[in-house]
C-alpha cells in the first residue's frame, strides 16, 4: 500500500469536518487568496518548518491533533479550547486525548497570522493546514495535497464527546470498523489512516494489554524484551516509539533485521504495514 493513499483519508476528514463547521458555501482551495494580503498557507508552512526543525516530534503531534479534532465534532478546532470556569471539561481534558501536543505550534501560527492578516484565519483551518504541512515535512514531500478551507471555529468542546467518539486504543478490528463506519469511513480507509502510526509515540497505558497478548498476535521477543521493559511494572506511564526503527537498537537485538529504513529520511511512510505483518506494532493490529 502506497503511503500517498493516506492523503485520501486526510482529505476525507476535511470534507467530513467541513459539513459541520464551515461558513456558507463549499470549502474551497485558496480560500484566503482574496481575504489576506499575504500567503496564509505560506505562513503556516514556514512556521511548521521552524517548529519541526527544532523538534521533529511535533510533526506527529500535529497529525494526531488534527485527527483528534476532526473525529469528534468535525474539523472545527474544538480540541484547541482550554478549560474555563463555565466549561471546565473541554475535549483536551479527556482521557482519550492523553498526551496531545502541538498546541504551541498552533498558537505560534495563529500569532504570525494575526500580525499579517488580523481576525481572519480560523484556528480550524490553521490546524488543517498544519497537519498537511507536517505530513509533507515528515514524508520529505511524498505526501502533499491541496487543503480546502472555509471552516469556522467551533465553540462547543466536551470531554465526554471525545470519549464517546474517538476510537479506543484497545478496540479490536470489529469495534474499529464500527467506529469508523459511524464517521463515514470504509474499512480500507481505516487501514490507510492507521499508516500514520509509522510516526509518533504511545503511552504504555494505551497498549499495556498487548504485554500479555499471545505469541500469535505479537512477536514474543518484542513483547517481553522491548515493550515490557520499556513500560515496566510500576504505576508510571511512559511513552514508547510507535515504530520499531525508532526504538533502542540494543534492546531490539536480532529484531533489527526487521527494521524498515526511512527511505531518504522520510519517516511518514508505509513501514507500519510491514511492522504489522511482522507482529511488531504497539497497538492492536488492524
Amino acid at each position: 500500500m502506497k503511503v500517498s493513499a493516506v492523503v485520501l483519508v486526510l482529505v476525507a476528514f476535511q470534507a467530513a469536518g467541513a459539513v459541520q463547521a464551515t461558513a456558507p458555501g463549499t470549502p474551497t482551495v485558496g480560500y484566503y487568496n482574496d481575504k489576506c494580503n499575504c500567503s496564509v498557507e505560506g505562513i503556516v508552512r514556514d512556521t511548521v518548518k521552524v517548529a519541526l526543525d527544532a523538534d521533529i516530534t511535533k510533526g506527529a503531534a500535529l497529525v494526531r491533533l488534527f485527527f483528534h479534532d476532526c473525529f469528534v465534532r468535525g474539523c472545527d478546532g474544538s480540541v484547541l479550547l482550554d478549560p474555563t470556569d463555565a466549561k471546565p471539561n473541554p475535549e483536551k481534558t479527556s482521557g482519550a486525548n492523553i498526551g496531545l501536543r502541538g498546541f504551541d505550534v498552533i498558537d505560534a501560527i495563529k500569532a504570525n497570522l494575526e500580525s499579517a492578516c488580523p481576525r481572519t484565519v480560523s484556528c480550524a483551518n490553521i490546524l488543517a493546514f498544519a497537519a498537511r504541512d507536517a505530513s509533507r515535512y515528515l514524508s520529505k514531500g511524498g505526501i502533499d495535497y491541496a487543503v480546502p478551507a472555509g471552516r469556522l471555529d467551533g465553540v462547543v468542546s466536551s470531554a465526554t464527546d471525545a470519549e464517546n467518539n474517538l476510537p479506543g486504543s484497545t478496540f479490536d478490528v470489529a469495534k474499529l470498523i464500527s467506529n469508523f463506519t459511524a464517521k463515514g469511513f470504509t474499512p480500507e480507509e481505516l487501514v490507510i489512516l492507521s499508516g500514520a502510526h509509522s510516526i509518533g509515540r504511545a503511552h504504555c497505558s494505551s497498549f499495556r494489554d498487548r504485554l500479555s497478548a499471545p505469541s500469535g498476535e505479537i512477536n514474543p521477543y518484542f513483547r517481553d524484551n522491548v515493550l515490557a521493559k520499556d513500560c515496566g511494572a510500576g504505576p508510571a506511564d511512559p511513552t514508547v516509539e510507535n515504530n520499531i526503527r525508532d526504538q533502542n537498537a540494543t534492546a531490539l537485538g536480532s529484531l533489527t533485521s526487521y527494521v524498515v529504513p526511512a527511505s531518504g529520511g522520510a519517516s511518514l511512510d508505509n513501514s507500519y504495514y510491514i511492522n504489522n505483518l511482522n507482529n511488531m506494532v504497539l497497538l492492536i493490529p488492524e
